[in-house]
């Protein structure tokens, strides 16, 4: 077979209906949109596209389904997620080439986060058993007190394009651990994985509306009536502040539950006493990780002025010997940005600094050919005052900002309303410790440059977001806890 010919197959394979209630549907309008490969600009296929009438037909799935799925062992929960986990695995080779035909990263890189996907399933199925409550004596010694865990209920889950499959585990997991019924709302951009994974899940065993998956063009069409009917209870969003602002307005009227992990403008320190070689492969995997397409992306690298040359040399060789091309062919280590806007967003900020006095030291501008390639860039002397130092940049673009002394580089790390995750290399102990602590974000990576893990509570402070995700926190975002007082003991 070749590699035309595998294309075709994943993509066939996978369902392009709306999922609803555990059976797959047309949209009652009878619409559909094209999702587009963004290594070429070619559309790969057309996926039913859900509107208002869609949603309350998944809202009341979901609300049907609630009572039972909340009475559901928590064993038998967590073996649903346990098998999802098993079919990812072994599917993984498929769903990777999936993965990158709709949103464009390296096929390894793809690879990789189905594995990570899977990881959450794996997680959050020994979690399900885990959901505690308590038991004490009131201080008079009068009463008893008896707390319990329960599912928040029917929830709301919106996620973005450039993790298109981890970003729906890392919310589908924890709440079928704790029992909620979900409807899950993917990236117009990336709806094919989504609906791979609701499929995947059906064949584990997931009972009928528990999961509803919507794709479509009309976001805020079809989750703005579902957030102010009441009867969701939990709202869990990946993507933009500016959405989540947004989301956040919406789910007030009714008090809704919420979660939200939202922008990033990551510092990355590298001081005068950092191992070079360990803080340079740590930048390539912090900003060069989905082609500089994540939240978690290094977006601003300090690095102190004895060590600031080097490392910008360094640097810019690895860049600049990265292979950019189509995912699926051999070698290429750097995909698309996702779509013409985004390619002109990133140009636009790079145009920015260099105007305002930074150097191209590699890249700067467009790929060749078909397709929305940007060649991986690295810019030093960059200003404070250009659109990169307060802008995520989602691409590939490193800009490098010297600094003096430590109390200089923490001014200019916090100096942002973001903060979802910073990176500090060094050698100092005592100096690793007290920067961390004094860096404004909900994680920090301390010499290493990832953070994310399924077992580690992923999220951020200030406009970046509010709960955690993975993690033993990570179930506490679907589950209310009960008090009940027990008098005349």
């Amino acid at each position: 077979m070749t590699l035309a010919e595998r294309e075709t197959q994943v993509v066939e394979r996978v369902p392009k209906q709306l999922f609803v209630g555990g059976t797959w549907r047309e949209a009652r309008s009878g619409a559909v949109f094209k999702v587009e490969d963004p290594s070429t600009g070619s559309v790969l296929c057309e996926v039913a596209d859900a509107g208002t009438e869609d949603g309350f037909a998944a809202l009341d799935a979901a609300v049907a389904a609630q009572p039972s799925w909340a009475k559901h062992a928590p064993r038998e929960r967590g073996e649903i997620l346990r098998r999802a986990y098993e079919l990812l695995m072994q599917r993984q080779e498929d769903l990777a080439l999936l993965m990158t035909l709709e949103m464009g990263k390296p096929f390894a890189e793809a690879k990789g986060e189905i594995a990570y996907a899977a990881d959450f399933l794996r997680w959050f199925s020994e979690e399900a058993v885990r959901i505690e409550g308590g038991y004490s004596i009131s201080p008079n010694g009068q009463a008893r007190f008896l707390v319990m865990r329960q599912p928040v209920g029917p929830s709301m889950l919106i996620t973005p394009w450039n993790f298109p499959m981890a970003m729906g585990t890392r919310k589908i997991g924890p709440a079928i651990a704790a029992g909620c019924t979900m409807i899950l709302k993917p990236a117009q951009q990336t709806p094919l994985s989504a609906l791979a994974l609701a499929d995947i899940l059906r064949e584990a065993g997931l009972p009928e509306g528990v999961l509803s998956v919507l794709p479509t063009s009309d976001a805020g069409g079809v989750t703005e009536p579902l957030l102010r009917d009441g009867r969701i209870r939990k709202v869990s969003f990946t993507g933009s502040t500016g959405v989540g602002r947004k989301l956040l307005e919406q789910s007030a009227e009714q008090v809704l539950r919420t979660s939200m992990e939202l922008g990033g403008n990551a510092p990355f320190l590298v001081f005068d006493d950092a191992d070079i070689d360990a803080a340079v492969e740590g930048a390539m995997q912090a900003k060069m990780r989905n082609i500089g397409e994540a939240c978690t992306a290094a977006n601003r690298l300090y690095v102190q002025s004895g060590v600031a040359t080097e490392f910008a040399r360094r640097l810019s060789e690895r860049m600049g010997a990265l292979k950019l091309g189509r995912g699926t062919e051999d070698g290429v280590q750097v995909g698309p940005l996702i779509d013409a806007k985004a390619r002109e967003k990133v140009q636009s900020l790079v145009d920015d600094a260099v105007g305002r006095g930074a150097r191209v030291l590699v890249g700067g501008s467009a790929g060749d050919g078909d397709g929305y390639f940007y060649r991986p860039t690295v810019l030093a002397d960059v200003p404070q005052s250009s659109e990169l130092s307060t802008t995520e940049i989602f691409g590939p673009v490193a800009p490098i900002i010297s600094f003096d002394t430590e109390d200089q580089a923490l001014a200019a790390a916090n100096d942002t309303e973001y903060g979802l995750v910073s990176y500090l290399y060094t050698r100092d102990l005592n100096r690793a410790l007290r920067v961390s602590e004094a860096l404004e974000t909900g994680m920090v990576g301390l010499n290493q440059g990832i953070v994310s893990n399924p077992a580690a509570p992923f999220g951020g402070v200030k406009h970046s977001g509010l709960g955690r995700e993975g993690g033993t926190v990570g179930i506490e975002e679907f589950l209310e806890t009960k008090y009940i007082g027990v008098g005349g003991v």
